[in-house]
C-alpha cells in the first residue's frame, strides 16, 4: 500500500509525520544493525539483500539499500503511477543512513551475550516497531513491496501473496550465500514477529469482543446490554436453517470484562442461547475510540 503525503508544510500533521518518519528509521535500522545483519540473518527485502552482499563483498548494507530502492521507486513510478509520496524517499534515504551511521560507530558485531533466537526475537520486534511509526505516518519503506505491486500488476496475485514470494525468494538467496540452515529460520522468525508488532503499532492492543446472540430471550439480553453495559447494538433477522423459524440476531461490541458480565446473565435468562464471541481487532465509533481520533492520530 503506498499514500501520497497531503498534509500543509511546516503545520502539526507534518512536523508529526515526519517525526514519526525520522523515529521508525532509526528504530529500524537499530534492529537490522544490532540483532539482524551480524548474524546474517535474511528478512526479506532490499536490505536483507544488503546483508548478503555485506557478508560476501563487503558492501554497506544501507547503501546497497539504496542503490536498490532508487531504481525501484523510479520503475515503480513509470508503471505504477506517482503513488510514492515524498515521506517514502525520505523514509528509505534515512533509513539507508542510519543503517550505515549505526553500523559504522558498532562495528557490526554481534552483541555479547546474545544468542541468535534472542537476537532474531528482537531483531523483529525493532523492525516492526520502526515499520509501523513509518506507516503510521502514511509513508512505505519501498523495496521489495514496489516488486511485489508489479508483480500483483502483471500476475494478479493478491498483494500479501507477492510479497510473501519476494521475501521468500530472498530467504532462500541467503541460504544459497551462506550454507547455513539456520539463517532462514531465524529469518522467519524475524519476519512473523515484525508482521505483528506492525499490526500492533497500527492498531493498538484489542481488549474488545464481537458477540453474536442468538435466544429467543432476546429483549431482555438487549436490555441488559443497553441500561446496565450502557452499550448499544443492532438486531439482525435471520432465519434458523432448520425449523425456517424467524431469529433475532443480537450484534454488540464489549469489552473483554463486559464478556463474561453478559455471559453470566445470558446462562441465567436462556441457557440455550447461541452466543458467538469474536476476537475484535480494532473496534472504532461510539463508546470506543472515535474514526476521527484513528485517522487523525
Amino acid at each position: 500500500m503506498t499514500f501520497i503525503s497531503k498534509e500543509k508544510i511546516f503545520s502539526r500533521s507534518w512536523f508529526v509525520s515526519y517525526g514519526l518518519i525520522i523515529t521508525g528509521a532509526f528504530i529500524m535500522a537499530a534492529g537490522y544493525v544490532l540483532f539482524v545483519s551480524p548474524y546474517k540473518f535474511v528478512p526479506g527485502g532490499v536490505y536483507g539483500i544488503g546483508i548478503i552482499l555485506y557478508h560476501l563483498l563487503g558492501f554497506p548494507v544501507g547503501l546497497t539499500g539504496l542503490a536498490l530502492n532508487i531504481p525501484l521507486m523510479i520503475i515503480g513510478v513509470k508503471y505504477l503511477g506517482p503513488r510514492f509520496g515524498v515521506k517514502t524517499v525520505v523514509g528509505f534515504f534515512l533509513a539507508s543512513g542510519f543503517i550505515d551511521g549505526l553500523a559504522f560507530l558498532t562495528g557490526n558485531e554481534p552483541l555479547e551475550g546474545i544468542e541468535p533466537l534472542l537476537a532474531s526475537i528482537f531483531g523483529g520486534v525493532l523492525i516492526g516497531l520502526g515499520l509501523g511509526l513509518i506507516f503510521k505516518a502514511k509513508a512505505t519503506s519501498g523495496g521489495s513491496s514496489i516488486i511485489a505491486m508489479l508483480l500483483t500488476k502483471y500476475t494478479r496475485l493478491p498483494l500479501g501473496q507477492s510479497l510473501m514470494i519476494i521475501d521468500a525468494l530472498i530467504v532462500l538467496l541467503g541460504l544459497a550465500a551462506f550454507g547455513d540452515w539456520t539463517i532462514p529460520l531465524y529469518s522467519l522468525i524475524i519476519i512473523f514477529i515484525t508482521g505483528k508488532v506492525i499490526d500492533v503499532v497500527l492498531e493498538g492492543f484489542s481488549y474488545e469482543k464481537t458477540l453474536f446472540i442468538i435466544s429467543d430471550r432476546y429483549e431482555e439480553i438487549a436490555e441488559k446490554i443497553l441500561k446496565d453495559l450502557n452499550r448499544g447494538g443492532t438486531f439482525i433477522e435471520g432465519k434458523g436453517m432448520f425449523k425456517k423459524d424467524e431469529k433475532k440476531i443480537i450484534f454488540v461490541n464489549v469489552t473483554r470484562r463486559e464478556v463474561a458480565i453478559l455471559q453470566d446473565f445470558i446462562n441465567q435468562v436462556d441457557p440455550d442461547a447461541f452466543v458467538t464471541v469474536i476476537e475484535a481487532s480494532e473496534i472504532l465509533g461510539k463508546g470506543f475510540r472515535s474514526l476521527t481520533e484513528k485517522v487523525n492520530n
